[in-house]
């Protein structure tokens, strides 16, 4: 009887190459998972950024802007080194429907996670906006559109609506008086209305108790102080006598002289180049001409500082009705109390401009 052959264990025939090509099929999905994470790790975190030299490193994003309208900036800009990796990114982040207004600084070498996230988070770089020596509301308006979002012709309109100013204690003459001259932090994709609200605000944080009881006792409204305190503005730059000047206006007031201050009557002109005010100045038919009218003008001439207003509030007691500017041009001035003395320095400074050929 012939023996059997002994059965042989292990793999069918042809399992050895099976396992290869699994074995191969697995390298080749490690691999191409290993490109993908690196792929996604550059995406994410590698340089994304050309910024160009000599121009600002600020992204503006206006209101209203979706998605692709943040490309098209970019794209005018040339912002990116990969559109397709920042697009990536932002839909990873979702802030394809996140998009936020605003001013955003960006930093040489971000990367697409790091621009994502600051866009998305609205972390805006704040405009520092200073505002002093403006003459008029539509100034103002044109300045605050300069730097901010915000609509100049809306903010003049808003400026010149008495209807809506009347609910807040003024009109479109004094509006200005709400404005204190500083220098102040806004985001730059603020609007006209939420311009003026936090004006509004300051000024009613200047104006505490204290302020409001000091200018109730000198007989002057808040507003009456700040149109006097833009005259004493512009009628120095030397700070240690604006109080005086200030209380030669005042007791001009309460006597019912006319103020006769130069500087209402360059604004009155409207010519603010003039370095001498003439004869022909002193006719012009305006109600900021002080010449002309009794007592003070319809709104400022001018911002008014804090230092101004402060002179205002806090005039000494004196006698004097006048003051002429002294013939050495130090800025400083000769006080009167009778117009006989005040004429007799006047003639000196007149002289002395004279000599100087300012006309």
């Amino acid at each position: 009887m012939a023996k059997k052959k002994p059965i042989k264990k292990g793999s069918p025939k042809g399992s050895g190459k099976m396992r290869k090509i699994l074995w191969a099929l697995l390298g080749l999905l490690l691999l191409s998972g290993a490109c993908s994470v690196y792929w996604a790790w550059k995406t994410l975190y590698r340089n994304n950024l050309t910024l160009i030299k000599g121009e600002p490193n600020f992204l503006y994003i206006p209101t209203g802007t979706q998605f692709e309208g943040v490309l098209n900036i970019m794209r005018q800009r040339k912002l990116l080194i990969s559109e397709a990796g920042f697009v990536w990114t932002a839909r990873q982040k979702r802030y394809d429907h996140r998009v936020k207004a605003g001013r955003y600084l960006l930093r040489p070498g971000m990367s697409n996670a790091e621009l994502v996230n600051l866009l998305r988070s609205g972390r805006q770089e704040p405009v520092r906006l200073t505002l002093v020596n403006l003459h008029s509301p539509r100034a103002l308006a044109q300045k605050v559109g300069k730097f901010l979002e915000a609509d100049s012709t809306a903010l003049l309109n808003l400026m010149q609506n008495d209807h809506a100013l009347a609910e807040i204690g003024f009109n479109s003459d004094n509006v200005l008086s709400v404005i204190l001259p500083n220098t102040y932090e806004f985001y730059w994709n603020t609007d006209a209305r939420q311009f003026f609200n936090r004006m509004f605000e300051e000024y009613r944080s200047f104006w505490n108790e204290t302020r409001t009881r000091e200018a109730r006792k000198l007989g002057l409204s808040k507003v009456e102080v700040s149109i006097l305190a833009s005259i004493v503005e512009r009628e120095t730059q030397y700070k240690p006598e604006r109080p005086t000047i200030a209380r030669v206006y005042m007791n001009r007031l309460k006597k019912g002289m006319r103020l006769q201050a130069d500087p209402t009557v360059v604004f009155a002109v409207g010519d603010f180049s003039i370095n001498r005010v003439r004869s022909k100045h002193l006719e012009v038919e305006s109600p900021y001409n002080t010449y002309k009218i009794t007592g003070l003008p319809p709104g400022p001439i001018c911002l008014p500082s804090v230092n101004a207003i402060e002179a205002v509030l806090k005039a000494p007691s004196a006698p004097y009705l006048f003051f002429c500017a002294k013939e050495d041009f130090s800025g400083t001035h000769r006080f009167a109390v009778t117009e006989s003395e005040h004429l007799a320095n006047a003639r000196k400074f007149q002289k002395a401009m004279n000599a100087r050929g300012i006309r």
